[in-house]
């Protein structure tokens, strides 16, 4: 895909979304989720840039709380995917990259309840009043909202 073929895209309230990116909801061969969406938005970056609407939070959000579990840094991640020549290999650099203990299950209760403390909420209630979705009870986390957003939750 290159700059001007974003033929998946459309444009949202917060600009340009990506239809396809993969779902927070999909685990890495590694049992991870999000990553397969981290390393899809790394590649995109290295190849043409994200679209601003997705630099906001690369790196940072669900990109950075999860660098932080594995404690890794996240330019790390985005090397071992620019050096790396194909699927194994990458597997390989993320194999040495993070941690023996991925504490997978800690990490995936996580980020799917990211949105459910009292906190997180607020700021989920707020993001459905802007996507004009605040009457949809079904939607209870942030990876809810990324779902719906990028059109695979209607």
């Amino acid at each position: 895909m290159n700059k001007k073929d974003h033929n998946d895209e459309n444009l949202g309230p917060t600009g340009v979304i990506l239809k396809n990116l993969p779902s927070p909801y999909l685990p890495y061969k590694n049992g991870l989720l999000h990553l397969p969406r981290f390393i899809a938005k790394i590649r995109i970056h290295l190849s043409e840039g994200l679209p601003k609407s997705y630099r906001r939070n690369f790196t940072r959000g669900f990109d950075g709380f999860l660098c932080l579990h594995l404690g890794v840094e996240p330019q790390r991640v985005i090397d071992a995917v620019a050096n790396s020549i194909s699927e194994l290999s990458l597997e390989s650099a993320l194999e040495k990259l993070f941690p023996k203990d991925l504490k997978v299950a800690i990490w995936n209760r996580k980020l799917v309840q990211m949105g459910m403390s009292e906190m997180g909420r607020e700021t989920l209630n707020q993001a459905k009043t802007n996507m004009g979705i605040q009457d949809r009870d079904d939607i209870i986390s942030f990876c809810d909202i990324i779902e719906v957003d990028e059109g695979r939750l209607s």
